[in-house]
């Protein structure tokens, strides 16, 4: 990473959180044009987010969904200006550390289709079909 990254878990719609959801509106419904209705829901609610600092800004969050069997990683977004430089991967990487004891070390996440080798440098390998999700074409990927 070019600059320091603070990542943080901040609890659901606290200043740094409200931040975040801020930003995943604009990378989510305005660039990438997925229906506002499908991207904020109930789960957030629940979910643990991680929110990415860098130079005084929110510039990436991501949000942990303890589901049945697994943990689920979803929501990753990176402010445009951030791309690039690591901060999707750190804030994936604390994910997988803060959460790694439940639900014996299995988790999920659907990746966009483009987005594959990022997951991958995490264990996460693609199953199944390709499906539509937010308009764009994904993968469920695991890594156990």
């Amino acid at each position: 990473m070019v600059m320091e990254t603070a990542i943080l878990s901040v609890p659901v719609f606290s200043t740094l959180c409200n931040e975040a959801f801020r930003l995943r509106r604009a990378v989510f419904v305005h660039e990438q044009r997925v229906p506002e209705v499908e991207e904020f829901d109930a789960d957030d609610l629940s979910a643990d987010h991680l929110v990415a600092v860098t130079a005084g800004e929110v510039s990436g969050t991501l949000r942990v969904i303890y589901a049945e069997e697994h943990v689920k990683i979803g929501r990753v977004a990176v402010a445009s200006q951030w791309r690039g430089q690591g901060i999707a991967a750190a804030m994936i990487e604390r994910a997988i550390d803060l959460h790694r004891a439940a639900r014996d070390n299995r988790f999920y996440l659907t990746a966009q289709a483009d987005k594959l080798p990022l997951s991958e440098r995490f264990g996460f390998v693609a199953y199944g079909a390709e499906f539509l999700d937010g308009g764009m074409p994904h993968l469920a990927m695991k890594n156990y």
